[in-house]
């Protein structure tokens, strides 16, 4: 890889050194080992333009300098982990999922609610919290009055992402309204309120949703299983070992019988083929 032309290396409080290969190199080793997202040959512009900012604030004045910076600090480590990660995504995004959950997960979830149990999803890798909102605003659905007995029962949403930035956007759930054509409009009526060309999901629907930062590849902290699991378009980025490993963990941590939804691209491979059985266009049951 041929180093950066000179005007991208004009930046305050940057050194002129040469971002190469070694350097590119090292960021993507690092990149893979903490979040398991393989970058591309060809990202270093990529690179350069997210991390320059963060060379420039820490004072190291190189790359190489930053590496080593971040290797002792962890804080900063997760924050430049994160200026590389892609969160592009929007409302009812692969809608058939959607209307599965809506016409086969949903009046099972809200049965067991109705009887005093609780029910659980998670949105992994929920990015800036489209996914999320358009799952929560499908179970409460086009009849405002069982959609406020719905969102006060037992049902609860897990909403985690890897990006700190991209869960301070799903938590504050405000929108373009623009955005939001793709939602129905009993759910936009029901569940939204309009703040003058922005959007904000209503404080009950809110209510509904627990956020966390989460790193897929580390360690879960949750005890419980999940009735649904939504993670679409996230292991496009991972490696083939990377996605055998973590379908599986999603299997482990699924209620048998409970739904797992993946992208459009992804694939269920691996040890879990054996205890998820495919009921739609990249739609996923649990055995038993």
């Amino acid at each position: 890889m041929n180093a950066l032309s000179s005007e991208f290396l004009r930046l305050p409080g940057i050194s002129a050194a040469v971002f190469g290969e070694r350097d590119f190199q090292a960021v993507r080793a690092l990149l893979h080992a903490e979040s398991g997202i393989v970058l591309p040959p060809g990202k270093a512009m990529l690179v350069y333009s997210r991390w320059a900012p963060l060379v420039r604030n820490s004072g190291s004045g190189t790359f190489a300098k930053y590496l080593e910076y971040i290797e002792k600090n962890a804080t900063e480590r997760r924050k430049a982990i994160c200026a590389l990660t892609t969160n592009h995504t929007f409302f009812f995004r692969e809608n058939h999922h959607f209307e599965h959950f809506a016409s086969e997960a949903r009046p099972k979830l809200i049965e067991r609610a109705k009887r005093g149990g609780e029910a659980l999803i998670w949105s992994a890798g929920c990015s800036s919290g489209e996914e999320t909102w358009s799952i929560i605003t499908t179970l409460l659905g086009a009849d405002r009055g069982e959609g406020r007995t719905i969102a006060k029962s037992g049902i609860k949403l897990l909403a985690s992402d890897l990006a700190a930035h991209a869960l301070a956007a799903a938590k504050a759930a405000t929108y373009p309204t623009s955005t939001l054509e793709a939602m129905p409009a009993a759910f936009r009526a029901n569940w939204t309120v309009d703040r003058g060309g922005s959007s904000q999901i209503v404080p009950e629907a809110h209510a509904m949703v627990r956020f966390r930062t989460l790193n897929l590849l580390g360690g879960w902290p949750m005890k419980k299983l999940f009735d649904i699991i939504f993670c679409r378009n996230v292991m496009i980025y991972f490696d083939q070992p990377t996605k055998e490993r973590l379908v599986n963990r999603f299997a482990d941590q699924l209620a048998p019988g409970g739904f797992l939804y993946i992208g459009h691209s992804e694939r269920v491979v691996g040890p879990a083929e054996a205890k998820l059985q495919p009921v739609g266009n990249t739609i996923y049951r649990k055995v038993g």
